[in-house]
């Protein structure tokens, strides 16, 4: 039971097991305190190469992908290659160093490929909808 006048704004252990270890995953459509916000966060630890998401898509959402070392001391020892593809096109990028993508709603994105992972990256998908939903409109929301 949440304590005190404030007490029902802190949302603890938000965590779920993650492909490489814990995961911290919050929506704001699952908390009716927040009221309706347009937030969701999904923090991750990426500790080997992996191909997070192969199909290009886009949602009707901005996202911000955030990309930094894992060393909580120094989070710009960034020792990987993250390969992203952006546009109909399918322009690629690569990321060799702590970097914020900004993805605006609409935007064709994808594959997202962690290809050289050196030392343990820090990704954060903060996206400016009440609960991150990837697949086709409908499908059930992944479970926190």
């Amino acid at each position: 039971m949440a304590e005190g006048k404030y007490g029902k704004y802190f949302f603890k252990n938000p965590i779920m097991q993650g492909k490489f270890c814990p995961r911290l995953i919050f929506f704001s459509r699952q908390h009716e305190e927040v009221g309706e916000k347009n937030f969701s966060v999904l923090w991750n630890c990426i500790t080997e190469p992996f191909l997070m998401v192969n199909d290009p898509h886009a949602h009707d959402f901005d996202q911000f992908l955030h990309f930094y070392g894992a060393n909580s001391l120094d989070i710009t020892d960034f020792d990987a290659e993250v390969e992203m593809s952006l546009g109909e096109e399918g322009e690629k990028h690569i990321i060799t160093e702590p970097t914020v993508l900004h993805i605006p709603k609409d935007t064709i994105h994808c594959p997202l490929n962690f290809k050289v992972v050196n030392k343990p990256v820090i990704f954060m998908n903060v996206a400016l909808t009440p609960q991150y939903v990837m697949g086709p409109p409908g499908a059930p929301p992944p479970k926190p």
